[in-house]
């Protein structure tokens, strides 16, 4: 076929891949900076699929390869105060199988392995963990939960994920999760002892790159993931320095007031005395 790289049979397809992707088309212009899920008046509008978290996911068949592969979706492994441990992509689907395997390379020794592991669907985890015998190698140091965030849409009914993956049990079987605290006026509440959705926090953040990273080469994705991740990661790390710096600062103002008031109390004594 004249000006196609298509066959008769697939030039319909063909001619409306060179139009959603050519540069005339202001729906294929999307060079620009922007956050998930905005769309501009020109855009047609985007209808999510919503895709249950405790479910398995299928994975996308591609109808044709006029244009190159794409990865599924990075995978991110963050501390709750934000700092990056570490990323991977997933070429297909983000199966439990391949979230293990990610897990076992990225904590391949047991003293290495955090006491809690955060995933939007730690029951799917834990179910595939169980069967293949991951658990065994888990059980003895990790206990996986869901985020918060997503633990909302996960089914009631589900007593594996209610029981083993709740983020914050109030019947205290995970104390480490759930402390006590106060309000202004001292009345007791529970409150959760860290912050589970940080990476949902870190997506949201890269999602504003998705348009620039999507059009990269491998060898520029990785590049340009790995330094805009180091970069966020000493972001955290000095904002946490300075929060520290503030707290001890605080407290050294705290403890020099108290020391003027004894020392005023010492004075109105011997001045009591006196009299």
């Amino acid at each position: 076929m004249p000006k196609s790289q298509a066959c008769e049979l697939h030039k319909p397809e063909w001619d409306k891949y060179v139009y959603q992707h050519s540069r005339q088309n202001l729906a294929g212009i999307k060079r620009k900076l922007q956050r998930p899920a905005e769309n501009t008046e020109w855009n047609p509008a985007i209808i999510p699929t919503v895709q249950p978290h405790d479910e398995e996911a299928p994975e996308i068949v591609r109808k044709h390869y006029f244009g190159p592969a794409r990865f599924y979706c990075v995978e991110t492994i963050c501390a709750p105060c934000g700092v990056v441990i570490g990323w991977a992509k997933f070429a297909k689907s983000e199966s439990p199988t391949k979230i293990l395997q990610f897990l076992n390379d990225m904590y391949p020794t047991e003293i290495s392995r955090p006491d809690y592991i955060c995933i939007d669907k730690a029951c799917l985890v834990l179910r595939t963990a169980a069967t293949n015998n991951a658990w065994e190698m888990w059980q003895r140091t990790t206990r996986f939960i869901v985020d918060s965030y997503h633990y909302n849409n996960h089914s009631a009914k589900d007593t594996l994920c209610n029981t083993w993956c709740n983020p914050a049990p109030t019947d205290g079987s995970a104390p480490n999760l759930v402390i006590i605290a106060k309000d202004k006026k001292g009345n007791p509440y529970w409150k959760r002892a860290f912050n589970t959705q940080a990476c949902e926090q870190l997506n949201s953040w890269l999602g504003g790159f998705e348009s620039i990273l999507k059009r990269m080469t491998v060898g520029n994705f990785n590049w340009f993931l790995h330094t805009m991740l180091f970069y966020h990661t000493k972001y955290v790390i000095e904002k946490q320095r300075r929060k520290q710096a503030k707290e001890q600062n605080k407290n050294r103002n705290r403890d020099d007031d108290d020391d003027d008031d004894d020392n005023n109390d010492d004075d109105d004594n011997v001045l009591y005395a006196e009299d």
